[in-house]
């Protein structure tokens, strides 16, 4: 069976909502028996997947890349930055790629807002999914509105809008 290969983004302000409404949209559709991959942007460089002492971090502190191949997970860390194509290239086989975050990347992306709007994202956004926090006349009309709370919702607009690559 051939895959879908659509990828979408998702933006906005910190602890909005963005990773529960990816975990919620990921978990749907592998329900329904799509592969997905995810990439998360980390700015500030602060996530830490290998643990001071342990082999990974000692093999990362030499300066090499490093691959933990493992019988369920491969974890591959760069010492570089990776463009979103490597990325693709790397993952191959999917139906849905979710990014988060990497606002200027040129793909449909949908941002995320509870309490407020955060203007400064509009010129990058597609979509906005909100909760009833927000009042949906201050979205701007060209702009696509979706219920947070509906991931179902998310995922129909999705399929229309997401960029096959």
């Amino acid at each position: 069976m051939k895959t879908k290969r659509l990828a979408v983004a998702f933006s906005g302000p910190s602890n909005s909502g963005k990773t529960t409404a990816i975990v919620k949209i990921s978990n749907i559709l592998q329900d329904s028996g799509f592969k997905v991959c995810i990439i998360k942007h980390d700015p500030k460089d602060k996530a830490m997947f290998d643990r001071v002492g342990k082999d990974s971090y000692k093999f990362g502190e030499t300066g090499a890349d490093v691959a933990v191949v493992s019988p369920n997970k491969t974890t591959l860390m760069k010492k570089e930055t990776s463009s979103i194509e490597e990325l693709i290239y790397l993952f191959n086989d999917f139906d849905y790629l979710l990014v988060e975050g990497l606002k200027t990347l040129d793909l449909p992306r949908i941002s995320i807002f509870r309490n407020s709007i955060d203007k400064t994202y509009l010129k990058f956004t597609h979509a906005i999914a909100c909760d009833e926090t927000i009042n949906n006349d201050d979205i701007p009309s060209s702009i696509d509105k979706l219920n947070l709370n509906s991931p179902e919702d998310i995922i129909i607009w999705i399929d229309k809008n997401a960029k096959r690559v």
